[in-house]
């Protein structure tokens, strides 16, 4: 394809802005820098090594079909790095450079291959720069971020952090279960810190990615550069820590990464599933490095923090839930942010598609959608229609006794409970004497087991979920 406009830098970048993601256009393609730009040769300088590594392992196709659509030809694409700008500006055989702007796109679209490069002293506008695969969710700041009992330390943790980077809490550990707020944090702080400086060089990525990087490294055998773009950085932020479990050669890895920024004064920020001990094999100088600073916990939100998201979640898409809405999804709904926000998305939804009010009906029929099982029985109502049942009180099966008596009921409420409400099993366990998830497992587990080997008994529990969906 010919153009008969000549060729030009600022298509090749509005060619690649098409294909990629806002994030990624901004955070790998407004630095690069247009050397030559001619049929059958394209030269582009690139920031530092990294960049260039970076580009050529992720990019390297989308560059080359970019400017073989500009050119309409094919093109040989090479790769230099800024910091050799000298060597290229004396080859002689080098026709005038074309350059795109290192600060912004807009300032690339003016560029052209025959305007000259521009004067060496004029400042680039500064850029954050993240050289991690996860790009920053703009609504993960604190402002968004509703605090409650459950998450306050790792929410002022957080915020000391962006205070006093590197001296408050270094390292800051995060830990707790999936869809809690754990990456919400780790993002506010980057916003935070990124709006007082916009140069802020950090890294936020999966510890899997982590991992996925230096086996690709060790394969090319170019060590040394994921060591340098690792451990010279403002921050390194890791979500997903856990991920280092017996991988003994990346505990090694990681161990000098952590002690190189450590020591140079480097924020580190890690989330995992559980605190540091009890990472499955983790070496005991990384269990003791994580301490070092703050290990935090956030846990759970309770009833109150539940209805506090809902509303602030159904206000962010411009929707006030009426109150009976919002405690009726905070009673039936697990304690999982995530999921809080999927149900009020739903609603919405379907509050909007079928011209529907949004009241209890519509919840139970979304509730009924998302977690595959009946929203309208609680677990009020099957720890007492139980205890009716067997003649056994409430405060026994909530209690501590383990006679058969009451253990087989108790057993009973718990396997209800999995079976007829969205409730995790946590939360399943704190209702009957504050039992643990294993021990709700284990009771479902035992009343499948006889349901399967003793009919009548299957016949009893089928009596029992009919009377609690009757209501």
């Amino acid at each position: 394809m010919v153009h008969s406009a000549p060729p030009s830098w600022s298509s090749v970048l509005d060619y690649v802005r098409a294909h990629v993601k806002p994030q990624q256009f901004e955070t790998w393609f407004t630095g690069l820098q247009c050397l030559v730009m001619q049929p059958g040769q394209v030269r582009i300088a690139a920031p530092n090594k990294f960049y260039r590594n970076w580009i050529e392992r992720h990019y390297l196709p989308l560059l080359r079909n970019a400017c073989e659509e500009v050119l309409g030809t094919e093109a040989a694409l090479e790769f230099v790095v800024l910091e050799d700008a000298s060597a290229i500006e004396n080859d002689a055989t080098m026709p005038s450079p074309a350059t795109a702007s290192v600060a912004t796109a807009s300032a690339a679209a003016a560029d052209t291959a025959a305007m000259p490069a521009p004067p060496a002293n004029k400042a680039a506008e500064p850029r954050p720069v993240n050289i991690g695969e996860i790009p920053l969710n703009p609504h993960y700041t604190f402002d968004n971020f509703v605090v409650g009992p459950s998450n306050r330390l790792a929410h002022a943790a957080a915020l000391a952090v962006t205070e006093n980077p590197a001296t408050a809490y270094n390292p800051l550990f995060v830990h707790g279960g999936v869809g809690l707020g754990k990456s919400h944090l780790l993002q506010a702080i980057c916003h935070q810190l990124l709006a007082r400086n916009r140069a802020l060089r950090y890294v936020y990525l999966s510890c899997e990615a982590f991992v996925n990087e230096y086996i690709a490294a060790l394969q090319r055998g170019n060590v040394d550069a994921f060591r340098q773009q690792y451990r010279h950085v403002d921050m390194l932020l890791i979500d997903d820590i856990h991920f280092l479990a017996s991988k003994k050669a990346l505990q090694e890895e990681f161990f000098h990464t952590f002690n190189a920024l450590y020591n140079a004064q480097r924020q580190i920020i890690l989330s995992s599933d559980s605190p540091p001990h009890e990472i499955p094999e983790l070496e005991d100088r990384l269990v003791s490095r994580f301490k070092w600073g703050l290990v935090a916990e956030v846990e759970p939100p309770h009833y109150e923090t539940k209805v506090a998201i809902i509303q602030r979640k159904a206000q962010a898409r411009g929707k006030r839930l009426p109150d009976e809405v919002v405690h009726f999804l905070a009673d039936h709904l697990d304690s999982n942010i995530r999921e809080l926000e999927g149900a009020v998305l739903k609603i919405i939804v379907l509050a909007s598609l079928h011209n529907h009010p949004i009241d209890i009906e519509l919840c139970k029929s979304a509730l009924k959608e998302l977690t595959g099982r009946a929203s309208d029985v609680n677990i009020a109502q099957i720890m007492n229609t139980v205890a009716t049942q067997y003649n056994v009180k409430v405060a026994d099966l909530q209690g501590k006794r383990r006679s058969k008596s009451i253990v087989l009921p108790r057993q009973i409420c718990m396997y209800l409970a999995r079976e007829l409400t969205p409730m995790s099993l946590a939360e399943i366990g704190g209702h009957v004497g504050g039992r643990d998830h294993t021990t709700v497992m284990h009771a479902n587990e035992k009343i499948r087991k006889l349901r399967a080997s003793d009919p009548e008994f299957d016949q009893k529990i089928e009596r029992l979920i009919r009377q609690l969906q009757r209501g």
